[in-house]
This record gives C-alpha cells, sequence and structure tokens, in this order.
C-alpha cells in the first residue's frame, strides 16, 4: 500500500496551530501524510504538531538531521561522535512524541560538512553503529528511512547502492531508506535501474524535480520512476518534496535564488495528479 504524501518544507521549517488551514486543504487534493521537519524543540512540541496534523486527518512522518558539526556520529572526537548518538536518540524521541510513523532525511552527518575525502572504512563503522542503536532506540512501531544525499550536500552517503548496503549492515527491521529523485538524478547514471536494483532495501521514496520545482515540469525521471514503483508493487510513502522562497533560511541552504512556481497549492496539485497518472495502471 502506498501512501501519498508531501514536505512541509515547502511552507514551513516548525509547524503551528495557524498552519492548520493550510493541511485541512491536503486531504482534499488527495494527500494522506505530511513530511513533518522538527530540528528543534521539545517533546511537547513535537506532540502538539503531531496532533495538528492528525486533527487535519493526515498521517505525520518526521523529518530530522544533524544540526552541526558538534553533533557528528562519524567523528573519531568521542565527544563529537557522542553528542551526534545522543542527537540521533532525541530525534527519536521527538518522533515518538509526534506520533510520526518514520523518521525520514539525512540523519547521517551534519550537511556541509567535508573531511576532503571518501568516507574512511572507520566513519561507515561508526556510522553504521550509530544507526543499529538509533533503530533499537526507536524500537518496531518507529521506521528510520535513510536519506542518500549528493556529493556537493555531504559525503557519506551518496548513492542507491551504498544506501542499500548501510541498510543491511544495520541490519534491523525497521531500518530501510529513502530514495529521492533529485539526489539520484545527480548521482546515479541511470537513477530508475539504481531505484529497482535497491528496491527491497526502499521504504520512502521523494518525487522532487531536477530544479526542486513543480514536479513533472523538469527533466527527472518522475514518470518512469512512478511506474517502476508501480510495477513492483511498492510498499511504502511516495512523497513530493519541492522548495521555494517562502522560508530565507531554507531558500539559502537549498540554493532556491529565483522562482521555481507559481503558488504552493497549485504545484500541491499538479505533483499528486502526476503522482497518481505515475501509479495507475
Amino acid at each position: 500500500m502506498i501512501t501519498i504524501g508531501i514536505n512541509l518544507l515547502l511552507w514551513t521549517a516548525k509547524l503551528r496551530r495557524d498552519h492548520a488551514p493550510l493541511l485541512a486543504q491536503l486531504p482534499g487534493l488527495g494527500y494522506q501524510g505530511v513530511e513533518v521537519p522538527f530540528f528543534s524543540g521539545s517533546l511537547a512540541e513535537a506532540a502538539e504538531a503531531g496532533q495538528i496534523v492528525r486533527d487535519a486527518g493526515l498521517i505525520p512522518a518526521m523529518i530530522g538531521s544533524l544540526p552541526d558539526a558538534a553533533h557528528n556520529p562519524l567523528s573519531d572526537d568521542p565527544t563529537c561522535a557522542a553528542a551526534g548518538r545522543d542527537h540521533l536518540r532525541w530525534l527519536v524521541d521527538c518522533a515518538q512524541a509526534m506520533g510520526a510513523v518514520s523518521i525520514a532525511g539525512p540523519f547521517t552527518q551534519p550537511l556541509g560538512l567535508f573531511s576532503g575525502q571518501g568516507p574512511t572504512q572507520a566513519e561507515w563503522a561508526r556510522l553504521v553503529s550509530a544507526h543499529q542503536a538509533m533503530a533499537d532506540h526507536a524500537g518496531p512501531d518507529l521506521a528510520l528511512m535513510v536519506e542518500p544525499l549528493n556529493r556537493f550536500e555531504c559525503y557519506i552517503l551518496n548513492t542507491a547502492r551504498d544506501a542499500a548496503r548501510l541498510v543491511a549492515e544495520v541490519d534491523r527491521p525497521n531500518y530501510r531508506y529513502l530514495y529521492d529523485s533529485f539526489h539520484a538524478h545527480i548521482e546515479e547514471q541511470n537513477p530508475v535501474a539504481a531505484l529497482v536494483q535497491t528496491l527491497p532495501a526502499v521504504g520512502h521514496v521523494h518525487i522532487s524535480e531536477n530544479d526542486r520545482g513543480t514536479p513533472g515540469r523538469g527533466h527527472a525521471a518522475l514518470m518512469p520512476t512512478l511506474h517502476a514503483l508501480r510495477d513492483a508493487a511498492f510498499s511504502g510513502w511516495v512523497s513530493v518534496e519541492a522548495f521555494g522562497q517562502a522560508l530565507p533560511d531554507l531558500a539559502a541552504a537549498t540554493r532556491v535564488w529565483r522562482p521555481l512556481f507559481t503558488s504552493e497549492i497549485e504545484l500541491a496539485t499538479e505533483a499528486i495528479a502526476l503522482i497518481r497518472a505515475g501509479l495507475a495502471r
């Protein structure tokens, strides 16, 4: 069974009660769930965010990441590594307070932090160990969906092949990976083939255009991606991820310097039409 969702970073980095009218529109468009960004705050705030989502008749999934170089589970500095592992446990605690079905995102390393080379065996081993502990802390009712990003944003996990390897080595039933069409468009020679070859390890898919704008208006292989999911009877989340200029900090982080769409609701409407068409038999 597929859950069709959308990432709330299109509108906000912090879900609040005043976003309730926005969420109320999404079930009418056909969305079943939303990805809720939660990068800071209390467990009470996480619980409130989850309630706002459920009040709109939607399913919450949480988006999480590591905040900075001082919280890096890959580090050979024991203090930084321990802080990184503590933050991973905090993400789990927040997602459980939220009532989220999963934590999705690039919670492998702080974004934009580079060593000047590819990952070492020691860094990889520390990543596997940290994520095993995170998965064990999450327990059977909370899924972890780790996201590989392109090489310009991180260095530890860039490809579908390495993501599938990580899933195999973490070896926990609640641990899979998130395939993102934007990042795959950069890193994979054949993005759809990379998805198909690793599909048993995939639990969540981001439908994201090559320019991060309206899915279907660019040249990322979105329809073949959806066809591959349909043909494999994929069960998991298929979620829209797009970024605009509504959030200046996020626009700077995602390098969105120009307008990519007319309105967020128009984008959401076009995107779900594309997904439904691609998944239809």
